[in-house]
């Protein structure tokens, strides 16, 4: 047996004291290479820390628990052995203190059947899954290695499941709106999978803690042509459902024609709108030129009673069968239309549209080619060290990433490589004209690029960025015009266009004097000065 070492143990009466010569049975064994009994006293033991020698220091401890020896350990920093190492040694050698109550990490711990449904269902949801993933015997063998003793639900079971959540979920959603006074929407429609849907979405801020919230009202399929009476239905009946009609203070939609009708017919009225009531007032009115006026003052003197020809009101659509709030035009939209739209009128200059419809030509070829040949991306990625991006016909923004692009593999690996690129796909080669016409188009509308950007932000933006956003990004266009060489006509052409379709936003501008002087506007501006 190993020695232990002994203390003076005056501090005890000789007939409670455990005399070295005695064989001593050590509670904890796993301990005995760190510390060494010195004595004990009715179930209290002093021990003696062999990892603080030469320094002498003694410990006590209870019989059933040896807590205060592992945190001796812990706190002298000794990493050699942690409190995991001594629970596995216990464990391993059989300690004789009784177990511990806590539950173990290896211990399984069992869940109820309806917990495992409830995250099943938010496992679906979430992941927009399809109902029949229940089915597949790969999810249920990954549930039933989890969780031998639970059941995985039906499909059918899974599907009234998510019914009865949204169903509920509304019931929330709409009790939460009734205590907002002010609401804003937004609303879009599309098509997908030769379906049509119609999505609107809700914004308001929280009363109490001034937080902005939104929740998606609905996300339906729209049966038939989107015509502007089919989105005013669709959209009327979304708001009466929710109860929110009175609460809108503006619906913003994109420039579309049908959702400008929608709104100009059905919409209230406001100083920047049509007056609805005006649209389509005479229609079905004809003019007798007065032939019928005795006959009418005749009738009515004798009779005493109007006659309204009925069929004439039925007839008469007077635009009062849908009610729909304020109208207010996407942002992001209207500049997306000036970076395409209003620019294409740059080609009213002879040498701008020959160089741009030359230059945009060979960069399309080269985009055809590399979206349908494998070989063709290979020889890029072999020759440029990057892929080309492909633009999206519905999004500006990828239009120029694809060409910053081909700007980024000129400067990083120069024109040799794209050269090499033309030569081994058999496309029109670029020339030096060509190659510094992209790189001034990059540069001229990289601003509008990061407007978009920060106009697009799903958290951080509020209406009082759209003011300085366009002032500055006016500006830097402004300051890139006297120093273009090929793109003064598109330089021209985008700051016509932002006069056309942001004007009346930006008077507010000039209504207030100390707008840009004031913290606020300087620090909008110093954070959009990264347009440039």
């Amino acid at each position: 047996a190993q020695r232990l070492d002994v203390a003076p143990t005056s501090w005890l009466p000789r007939q409670q004291i455990t005399e070295p010569s005695t064989p001593t049975k050590s509670f904890w064994p796993y301990l005995e290479e760190f510390f060494g009994m010195v004595g004990c006293k009715n179930n209290s033991f002093r021990m003696r820390c062999k990892l603080c020698a030469p320094k002498y220091h003694e410990l006590m401890a209870f019989k059933n628990s040896p807590s205060n020896l592992k945190k001796h350990i812990e706190v002298k920093r000794y990493t050699q052995l942690t409190s995991a190492d001594l629970e596995r040694r216990s464990s391993a050698e059989g300690s004789l203190a009784p177990p511990s109550k806590q539950t173990k990490l290896w211990e399984t711990r069992r869940v109820s059947q309806a917990s495992v449904d409830k995250v099943v269902l938010e496992f679906v949801v979430q992941g927009l899954h399809p109902p029949h993933i229940v089915q597949q015997q790969g999810f249920i063998d990954l549930l039933q290695h989890l969780q031998p003793n639970t059941n995985v639900m039906t499909r059918n079971t899974l599907v009234n499941k998510v019914t009865k959540a949204s169903v509920e979920m509304k019931t929330k959603l709409k009790a939460a709106l009734s205590e907002i006074e002010f609401i804003a929407t937004t609303t879009d429609c599309w098509t997908a999978h030769r379906r049509s849907f119609i999505g609107v979405t809700a914004h308001w801020f929280n009363p109490q803690t001034m937080q902005r919230s939104c929740a998606a009202l609905a996300c339906k399929q729209l049966k038939g042509s989107h015509t502007f009476s089919a989105l005013a239905g669709a959209l009327n009946d979304i708001h009466t459902e929710f109860n929110v009609r009175e609460k809108i203070v503006r619906t913003t939609t994109d420039n579309g024609s049908n959702f400008l009708k929608a709104f100009r017919v059905y919409g209230q009225m406001d100083e920047k709108n049509d007056n609805p009531a005006s649209v389509g007032e005479g229609d079905g009115e004809e003019d007798d030129g007065g032939q019928n006026d005795d006959y009418d003052e005749e009738e009515e003197s004798v009779e005493g009673v109007e006659f309204v020809d009925a069929g004439a009101l039925l007839d008469k659509d007077d635009y009062l069968e849908y009610q729909l709030p304020k109208h207010h035009r996407c942002a992001c939209h209207l500049l997306n239309l000036v970076s395409t739209v209003d620019a294409s009128k740059a080609e009213v200059n002879p040498l701008y549209k020959r160089v741009s419809r030359s230059t945009f030509a060979k960069c399309s070829s080269l985009w055809t080619k590399s979206s349908r040949s494998i070989t063709a991306s290979e020889v890029i990625e072999e020759h440029c060290k990057l892929q080309l991006i492909r633009p999206v016909a519905t999004r500006w923004n990828s239009f120029f990433s694809a060409v910053e692009r081909i700007v980024r593999i000129t400067r990083e690996q120069g024109e040799g490589a794209l050269a090499a690129v033309c030569s081994e796909l058999d496309t029109p080669k670029f020339t030096p004209v060509e190659l510094g016409f992209l790189a001034e188009y990059v540069k001229t509308m990289s601003p509008v690029a990061r407007a978009l950007d920060v106009l697009q932000g799903e958290t951080s933006v509020q209406m009082g960025w759209l003011v300085p956003t366009i002032t500055l990004l006016k500006t830097k266009l402004q300051h890139l015009h006297s120093a273009s060489r090929f793109c003064e006509p598109l330089i021209a052409a985008l700051l016509s266009g932002l006069e056309k379709r942001f004007g009346e936003m930006l008077v507010v501008l000039s209504r207030y004097q100390h707008f840009g002087t004031g913290t606020g506007t300087k620090m909008y501006f110093d954070t959009f000065d990264t347009f440039g």
